[in-house]
C-alpha cells in the first residue's frame, strides 16, 4: 500500500509541474520611422564644414535587425557650400540602418549609414556613419503591433571625399522632427 500511496503522490507532482510550465513569447518588436530629420555637422574646415541638410526616409525593422535599405523621400541641404548644390538630381542619396527594439523596455538601438553622392559639381560623396548603438530612441511597438519610432537620434563621424576643399571628417548629431536635440549620454 505504502508503494502505491508514494506513485501516487509521484504521479501527481508530475502532472502539477506539467501544468505550470510556460513558452517565453519571444516575438520581436517591429518599429518603423518616417518623416524628417535634420542633420548637424561638426568638423572639417571651409565648404567641407557646411554641410548640415533635412532629409525625409522610410525603414521598417522586422524585428531580426538585419541591414534594411532607407527609402528616401527627401532630401536639402541646409547650407550645402560650394561641395553640393541643393536642387533636383544635384545629388544622389543611399543609406541603410540596422535597429532593434528591447522587448520591454521599448527602447530602440542601432546603427545608420547614409551617403550623398554629388551629381552637380560630380565627385565629392559626403558619408555618415552613426557608432556602434548610434541610433535610439522609443517604440511605441509591441509584439504583436508594430510601433513607430520617437525621440529619434543618430550619433556618429562624417567624411567627405572629392575635389579640392572638399575633403574633411567630423562627427555629427541627426535628430527626427525637430531642429535641435541632444546626444545621449553613453
Amino acid at each position: 500500500m505504502k508503494k502505491l500511496a508514494i506513485l501516487i503522490v509521484l504521479a501527481l507532482i508530475l502532472a502539477i509541474s506539467g501544468c505550470g510550465s510556460r513558452t517565453l513569447n519571444n516575438t520581436p518588436v517591429n518599429t518603423t520611422t518616417n518623416g524628417n530629420w535634420e542633420a548637424e555637422l561638426a568638423g572639417g574646415t571651409g565648404a567641407a564644414s557646411e554641410l548640415n541638410f533635412v532629409t525625409s526616409f522610410t525603414v521598417t525593422d522586422n524585428g531580426t535587425g538585419n541591414n534594411l535599405g532607407l527609402d528616401i523621400t527627401g532630401f536639402s541641404f541646409i547650407n550645402a557650400g560650394s561641395c553640393f548644390l541643393n536642387g533636383i538630381d544635384a545629388s544622389s542619396e543611399i543609406g541603410t540602418a540596422t535597429f532593434t527594439t528591447a522587448t520591454g523596455t521599448d527602447q530602440v538601438t542601432g546603427q545608420l549609414t547614409y551617403t550623398i553622392t554629388s551629381n552637380v559639381p560630380t565627385g565629392n560623396v559626403l558619408t555618415l556613419t552613426s557608432y556602434t548603438d548610434g541610433l535610439t530612441g522609443t517604440s511605441s511597438g509591441t509584439s504583436s503591433t508594430t510601433g513607430t519610432l520617437s525621440n529619434g537620434v543618430v550619433v556618429g563621424t562624417w567624411s567627405l571625399t572629392g575635389s579640392t576643399g572638399c575633403q574633411g571628417t567630423g562627427t555629427f548629431l541627426m535628430c527626427q522632427g525637430t531642429s535641435t536635440c541632444t546626444a545621449p549620454s553613453p
